[in-house]
């Protein structure tokens, strides 16, 4: 099986789970928060395509669906442009107010400009390094890696906190 294989079938595993946790999700149940400094759905959501879309883009060279494709203006978020969620404040999280069809939106978009990504790629390039901050430096393979698994992380944490407001009487 080839990288690209692979990674394709991870990212569908993001897929999967991130339209599983959004699948009939209301505006209660995506901003429920298990205490007020907790994140929610809409916000983890939000911020695993931000991430994704940022990374992407880079290894590609593109600029980001979030402005280009116009989602910034869509989700009208009170952050500054280049915002994916990191080290944001439990009151940024509480601003992240989307509803699950905008959120699964954004999400496809992303997911299906990766897996196009991915389609261009040869084994070789996934060698290529794409940041030498790091040591050791960080290829493409490794930064499609962290994606994933930050990805995951956030989409099973979103899908925990779906069962605890579920457990609490909310859909």
């Amino acid at each position: 099986m080839l990288s690209t294989d692979l990674m394709t079938d991870a990212f569908g595993r993001v897929q999967e789970a991130v339209h599983a946790v959004l699948v009939g999700a209301g505006s209660d149940l995506l901003e429920f928060r298990a205490d007020p400094e907790a994140n929610t759905i809409a916000w983890l959501v939000w911020h695993l395509t931000r991430v994704q879309d940022d990374h992407v883009a880079d290894l590609m060279g593109e600029p980001q669906l979030w402005t280009t494709a116009g989602w910034q203006k869509r989700f009208d978020l009170p952050f500054a442009v280049g915002a994916t969620g990191y080290r944001q404040s439990a009151g940024e999280v509480a601003a992240v107010r989307a509803g699950s069809d905008l959120l699964r939106g954004y999400f496809d978009a992303v997911h299906e400009r990766t897996i196009a990504y991915l389609g261009t790629l040869r084994e070789d390039d996934f060698s290529r390094v794409v940041d030498t901050r790091w040591t050791p430096p960080v290829t493409v393979a490794v930064r499609l890696v962290s994606v994933i698994g930050d990805d995951l992380e956030h989409a099973g944490q979103a899908a925990f906190v779906r069962g605890l407001a579920q457990r609490a009487g909310l859909h």
